[in-house]
């Protein structure tokens, strides 16, 4: 339709039902819309939303951003507010601990050191050096503007805003090794679970040595920036420090629908036209101002507004509470698993699935979990017997896993799969990967009672009544008694140092079973896995019983004390008397 009509009018994209704009519309620019659907279209179909033109990417309005935002819903955070003195208390104490994001409003207590309140560009500059090549975004088009060193952004910065031809954000200065860097510590909390600071080792970090470097940012956004929705790398979690200005964050729960509908507009035109706010159920902000400090945790989508110049400090971590958010996705990924894991074990998937570009991914990911499994292998062997918590060995396991689909490219893949998978295992520490990997996942889940005896993914932990039928066409071989179940190849658990087995005499009764027959749509194995009593007579004919009852106990001393088995099973033979 031309322009003139849509001034005043609009018509449904569904239904062809024209309305008028100032009642039925959302205060949007009528010009700018590419389709709209009436209320009523939409309730039938929510699938169907409002989308916008697609701006040209270069010299379009950075403000589209804003005016995208007018007449949104947009809810308070509930998130948390805390002292930083606590923190380490509710890492320990809570479950939901790094589930939401969470704010300290004052540093006291955080462990963390920042450069002083009044550095500006010009010293930042300074310190690392004019000539520093810089990547700068372009706030209209969400792009990379060529040509920039810090010299040059520190001169921008200091023009007086109306005469700032553009809008731009530094977001991705990494400054490990630097002057400035001597005057940034991450808070305490930060360091004691960061795997780069507690797994990768020192002699491998520092000058001249290829290592992640995540853990340092100084970010400088000038008023008005606007970074659009996104996931931080590898669903690494984030610390974020105002030094002064002030940011004002929009989050996005990581829900199975919301990271589906994220997967969806990310990479599309969709992102160009369309708030993700309308995509899912709800959009929470938050408003820092100078001297706070956030933690984001893995996987939560996020956009950031910059009222005014601010200068930030911050970082990425990878941790061990939520593994599964960023590996299994990963693993999962490569096998093709028929689930829906854990929402945020998509973060990796959609990486992959959205083709994020190789800069924008965590450096060395592959090569750091190789060392962090290395190291928690040693601490789960060791005399000392470290513990670990329940979630923390989830995270473990969720990890072991994605070494296995690492080490299962290294046995079949293709040649050049298995060239690149060689390429991330750090045979300074790890030797044997395939072994490592199995090893590290059959002690694991050893520790929280899961199967381990597959080559597949984690599953659920046995329970007392868990029957599960054959599959049809298929064979159970009985091991010998004192046979360990091969779990791997590659490595061997340690062997029991004493196996003991009783039988009770064999003992004879009748009883009343159905006896089965091959009848067309009916399964027969029902009424017998349902009686647990074998001298219970049910409806039947009458049939003589033949029961023997075995009993294995196994030990082993371990490293916090002695495991022991006991396995008692009884094994019945019946036969019908011919009528």
């Amino acid at each position: 339709m031309n322009g003139s009509r849509k001034e005043n009018w609009i018509e449904c994209d569904s239904c062809s039902t024209w309305y008028h704009w100032r009642c039925a519309g959302n205060g949007e620019d009528v010009e700018n819309i590419a389709k709209w659907y009436c209320k009523a279209c939409m309730d039938t179909d929510p699938t169907r939303i409002m989308t916008l033109k697609t701006p040209a990417r270069l010299g379009s309005d950075p403000n589209r951003w804003l005016r995208m935002l007018e007449n949104k819903e947009i809810k308070k955070d509930p998130f948390k507010r805390m002292q930083g003195a606590d923190l380490e208390s509710w890492i320990e104490d809570d479950e939901d601990a790094l589930r939401e994001p969470v704010i300290i409003e004052q540093p006291d207590g955080l462990g963390m050191k920042m450069p002083p309140k009044d550095l500006t560009v010009e010293h930042v500059a300074e310190y690392i050096g004019e000539d520093t090549p810089l990547e700068v975004m372009d706030v209209a088009s969400q792009s990379t503007s060529p040509g920039w060193n810090l010299g040059k952004w520190a001169d921008y910065v200091e023009l007086d805003p109306s005469k700032r031809d553009k809008i731009l954000n530094v977001i991705s200065l990494e400054i490990s090794g630097t002057e400035l860097a001597d005057m940034v510590l991450p808070p305490k909390i930060v360091r004691d679970l960061d795997w780069v600071d507690n797994f990768w080792p020192s002699t491998r970090k520092g000058k001249n040595n290829a290592y992640p470097k995540v853990q340092l940012y100084c970010l400088m956004g000038l008023a008005h920036a606007w970074t659009d929705w996104h996931i931080d790398f590898a669903g690494s979690s984030v610390y974020y420090h105002i030094l002064h200005g002030a940011k004002v964050f929009y989050f996005i729960r990581p829900t199975p629908a919301n990271l589906a509908a994220y997967e969806k507009w990310s990479g599309s035109e969709l992102q160009y036209q369309t708030w993700l706010g309308d995509m899912v159920d709800e959009v929470y902000k938050v408003e820092l101002v100078e001297g706070n400090t956030m933690i984001i945790p893995t996987g939560w989508i996020h956009a950031v507004y910059t009222p005014i110049d601010t200068l930030v400090f911050g970082g990425n971590f990878l941790h061990s509470y939520d593994v599964a958010t960023r590996t299994c996705a990963e693993y999962y990924h490569s096998q093709s698993f028929p689930i829906d894991p854990f929402p945020e074990l998509r973060v990796r998937e959609i990486e992959i699935a959205t083709q994020v570009p190789k800069k924008f991914t965590f450096p060395m990911f592959t090569k750091l979990c190789w060392y962090v499994g290395d190291k928690y292998l040693r601490d789960i062997k060791s005399a000392s017997g470290v513990s670990f918590s329940p979630r923390v060995l989830n995270g473990i396991l969720t990890l072991s896993e994605f070494l296995v689909s690492e080490a299962r490219i290294l046995e079949n893949g293709t040649d050049q799969a298995k060239k690149e998978a060689k390429e991330h295992i750090p045979t300074d520490r790890v030797k044997d990967a395939p072994a490592m990997a199995r090893e590290l996942r059959w002690r694991v889940k050893q520790a929280l009672g899961y199967p381990s005896d597959d080559e597949g993914p984690v599953g659920t932990r046995k329970s007392k009544d868990t029957t599960a039928a054959p599959i049809a066409g298929s064979k159970r071989r009985r091991l010998d008694d004192q046979e360990e179940t091969p779990h791997f190849r590659n490595f061997k658990p340690k062997p029991w140092d004493a196996v003991v087995m009783t039988k009770d005499e064999e003992q004879s009764f009748t009883s009343k079973m159905p006896k089965p027959e091959a009848k067309e749509g009916e399964d027969w194995t029902k009424p017998w896995l349902a009686v647990s009593d074998s001298s219970t007579s049910v409806e039947g004919a009458e049939t003589s019983v033949k029961s023997r009852r075995e009993v294995v106990v196994k030990v082993r001393r371990t490293a916090t004390g002695v495991e022991r088995q006991r396995i008692e099973r009884t094994v019945e033979d019946w036969t019908w008397t011919e009528s």
